[in-house]
């Protein structure tokens, strides 16, 4: 098997603060809470012509770039069953059975996801990172990991693996 190396990127500046709620189950909705998210990169793959997977700085400030857009926003998603989001002027409205928010649509993202979890934030963010690997960084990578910290211990990991 050929040599494999691994960087990981865990910095300060790599942090959102955003609000959300979930749904567990079919019933029971969350109320609207915010965290401090915290996420760590891991990508693993042969050197490249410079002797590194990917550079470090170019990593991190990928990460700061996505972690930003998430900063200080309302996370809703886009695609969950009963959680229905639709813009309506300068305005989101978001119900779910009998429940109604209004939020402020640039306090407001929208996400590719079902559910506004740990675990599909990490999935966003490895997805959004996959796409930028392999545009900006044109190099080959082996697996791809993604881990938001909601709460000081609490982690959502995404991880894809080449196969």
């Amino acid at each position: 098997m050929p040599e494999t190396y691994r960087v990981e990127v865990e910095k300060e500046t790599m942090i959102f603060s955003a609000a959300h709620f979930i749904t567990f189950g079919e019933d029971v909705c969350e109320s609207v809470h915010g965290h401090n998210y915290g996420v760590k990169v891991e990508i693993e793959g042969p050197l490249n012509r410079h002797a590194y997977v990917v550079d470090f700085i170019a990593l991190r400030d990928e990460m700061v770039r996505l972690t930003r857009r998430l900063d200080h926003k309302m996370l809703l998603p886009d695609s969950h069953p009963l959680i229905r989001v639709s813009i309506q002027g300068d305005e989101v409205i978001t119900t779910f059975r009998d429940r109604r928010w209004i939020f402020p649509l640039d306090n407001c993202v929208i996400l590719p996801v079902s559910n506004t979890t740990a675990e599909l934030l990490a999935s966003y963010l490895g997805g959004e990172l996959l796409k930028w690997l392999r545009e900006a960084q044109q190099a080959s990578f082996s697996r791809v990991r993604v881990a938001v910290d909601e709460n000081q211990g609490q982690w959502g990991i995404w991880e894809w693996i080449d196969r």
